[in-house]
Formats: C-alpha cells, structure tokens, sequence
C-alpha cells in the first residue's frame, strides 16, 4: 500500500513539473510585437539568358524592408515605403527597382488571410484561406536573432522555385514573412532558390501594439488570387512578347 501510495505521488509530482514547464514554455513566449526582416533579391540572377547585357544597368543586390506586426491571433505584414527609383553605383546611375505595396492581413483563428496587392500602377485585394505549405522539417539548426531556429523546405510547383525556411519554435507558431507562415514557430529567415531572394529577420522587438498597426486592409479591385496569378502571368508574357525586359517577382 505504502509503495503504491508513493508511486501515485511520484505520477502526481511528475504530472505537475510537465504542467509548469508546458505553462512556463507557453507564457513565456513573446505574444506580440513586430519583426523587421531584410529582403534581399539578387536582380542579375533573375535575368533572362537572352538579356544579360542588361547586368551593367541594373543594381545586383536590391536591397529593402518589410515588416511584421502579430499578436495572439492575427498578424500584419507589408513592405516598407522607398524613398528613390534609382542609386548611384559610383560610376554612374543604375536602375533600382522599386518594390510594389504589398500589405497582407492574417486571422489564424478563421484561418483568412487579406492581401492588397499593387501590380501595373493598379492595386488589387485579394482574399484567400490559410494555405499550409507541404513543409519538410529536416534535422539542422542555426542561430537567427538570439533563437535557435530549424529548417524546413519545400518545392513550389506552380512558381517552380525551391523554398527553405528557419524557423524559431521557442516564439509564436504560424507567424512569419509574406506567405511563409505555416510552421510550428515563427520564421526568421527565408531563402529562395538558393539566394535568389533572402529574407531575414533584423530586429525583433517584443511590445504591445498600438492601435492600427495590426490593420485589415482595403481598396483596389476585388479578385480571387487564382485570377490575380492567371491575370500577372498573362501580363509578364504580353510583356515578353513585346520586347520588354521583365524580371519575374515570386
């Protein structure tokens, strides 16, 4: 009876220790605040092969921010506004693509996701559900920010380009840059196609939010995002047709 009455005590003690640690693991998360990642798009490598020449006028690295504003339910993410169209290289001018305005809205709790898209001089609003990527979770690690974040990885079939994520599961879970949100922890870097495009957390800063960081965004021509891809595709291709130098943004 005695060692039964200690074996109870013992599961009871146990049970209580894993109950702390999962609060303390919970609670100790940061619940809100807003990171800002670097994008960096390497311009030459989205060149096509017949416009080369063009790597002498266009800037290799364009570099900007973005930033992500989230709580226990929703976040916000958009592009931060650029100042100038074109940098000096030091040996004359070279083209600096702008960035269109993008502002994305997530609700993790409806699972509905809100995007105001600029393309062509025109801004569009897209609604959507939640996608989940088909994410490969692999054994690596490194650190990001201070957090030590694991990778994940997929292949986009339709953009036909190869995704890694890092992500930090000690923070939020579904948090994360753009579209890339879907993992058990909040992503702090991307990487697509192998340097093609990176983005990475720069700053994380845990704080209560003020109101109308987290914002649903409004305006512009209402579409499904089939028909916004069905129509940008269509675009690109005219474009090509006509002689333009286009670089594709995925």
């Amino acid at each position: 009876m005695k060692t039964d009455k200690t074996m109870k005590n013992f599961l009871l003690l146990i049970g209580i220790l894993v109950m702390i640690t999962a609060a303390h693991f919970v609670f100790g998360q940061v619940s809100q605040g807003v990171i800002e990642y670097e994008v960096k798009i390497n311009m030459h490598r989205r060149l096509p092969p017949d416009q080369t020449h063009m790597k002498e006028m266009v800037t290799e690295f364009n570099i900007s921010k973005d930033q992500l504003f989230f709580n226990e339910k929703e976040s916000f993410y958009k592009t931060v506004e650029e100042d100038e169209d074109e940098i000096d290289q030091g040996g004359g001018m070279k083209i600096h693509l702008k960035r269109p305005n993008v502002q994305t809205y997530f609700n993790f709790e409806k699972s509905k996701k809100i995007m105001l898209q600029e393309f062509m001089g025109k801004e569009y609003l897209i609604e959507d559900s939640i996608k989940i990527a088909p994410w490969k979770i692999g054994p690596e690690t490194k650190t990001l920010l201070g957090y030590t974040c694991r990778r994940a990885s997929y292949y986009n079939i339709e953009r036909k380009v190869t995704v890694v994520a890092w992500y930090a599961d000690q923070l939020l879970a579904f948090r994360g840059p753009e579209g890339f949100n879907s993992l058990p922890g909040t992503v702090l870097q991307v990487d697509i196609n192998d340097g093609e495009r990176i983005i990475t957390a720069q700053h994380l800063e845990e704080r209560q939010l003020k109101k109308g960081e987290i914002k649903v965004p409004s305006g512009g021509v209402r579409m499904t995002s089939e028909a916004f891809n069905k129509m940008t595709d269509a675009q690109m291709e005219k474009m090509r047709a006509n002689g333009a130098h286009v670089i594709m943004r995925h």
